[in-house]
């Protein structure tokens, strides 16, 4: 497998057209009719015994990496998990120089893996949860619950105004104290929503949250039966902790985070 750096625009009569691969399916599976990917070409299977991969002629003459190609990229592997197929996501930027080369080096070459992966994957897939703090609620219980910054946050709002100097370093600690104390109340939100959402899912795979206000990212293998179940188990959440957590669900999305090398 390759990633090109510019797609060739022209090939010798005969020798086979490079391809832009998207993922991996099942053999006999159909893609959605009508499916385009990069530069409008039509999306087609090459098959090979029990697995297939969704492909597309490369674009030629211009390098690969335009916004185009990754709105493309996305937009062809959310149409396979739309239409419910078991879906291997590729990375954006997978190419191969022809039919046979996906034929023979991805498919048959590693057809044990993807068959098992597929079967991981079949009747599943893939949303992601993403839960923010309500900052203004979530820093009043910091200080109401924990002593030490309630006292030195007192302390510091009776000192008169002329003792700002002097309290430098007492701000200093307070910051410290109520990042410490955050940071233990993300991790206990965080587990408490994991472990009430769990038992609807297959897998779960967190990530650690991206800004300070961010309780929990999490991916879910679900069940494409029990999607509902699951959303409903969020929605529940949701109103529980409406007042100091801002849940929101995405996808179906390929499930990159269940597929080893998604």
């Amino acid at each position: 497998m390759t990633r090109p750096d510019v797609a060739p625009d022209t090939r010798p009569a005969g020798q086979d057209t490079p391809l832009y691969v998207y993922g991996v399916i099942r053999g006999d599976a159909d893609v959605p009719p009508g499916l385009t990917g990069l530069g409008g070409q039509p999306v087609t299977v090459v098959a090979r015994g029990g697995c297939g991969a969704a492909v597309s002629a490369l674009p030629a003459g211009r390098p690969l990496g335009e916004r185009a190609d990754l709105l493309a990229h996305q937009r062809v592997l959310a149409a396979l998990v739309d239409a419910g197929l078991a879906v291997l996501p590729f990375r954006f930027g997978a190419a191969m120089t022809g039919r046979d080369a996906v034929a023979e080096e991805l498919l048959a070459a590693n057809a044990d893996r993807l068959t098992g992966d597929l079967d991981r994957v079949d009747g599943r897939l893939e949303l992601r949860l993403k839960g923010t703090y309500v900052q203004d609620a979530v820093l009043r219980e910091v200080m109401a619950g924990d002593p030490q910054v309630a006292e030195l946050s007192r302390r510091l709002r009776q000192a008169p105004a002329d003792a700002a100097d002097a309290l430098y370093y007492d701000r200093v600690r307070l910051g410290e104290l109520i990042a410490q104390a955050l940071q233990r109340r993300r991790e206990h939100d965080a587990r408490v929503l994991l472990e009430r959402l769990a038992p609807a899912a297959r897998e779960v795979a967190p990530k650690t949250p991206a800004r300070d206000e961010d309780v929990v990212d999490a991916a879910f293998l679900i069940d494409r039966d029990r999607r509902g179940d699951f959303e409903q188990a969020v929605d529940a959440l949701g109103a529980e902790h409406a007042d100091r957590i801002r849940l929101r669900l995405i996808g179906p999305l390929p499930p990159y985070d269940f597929v080893p090398g998604g």
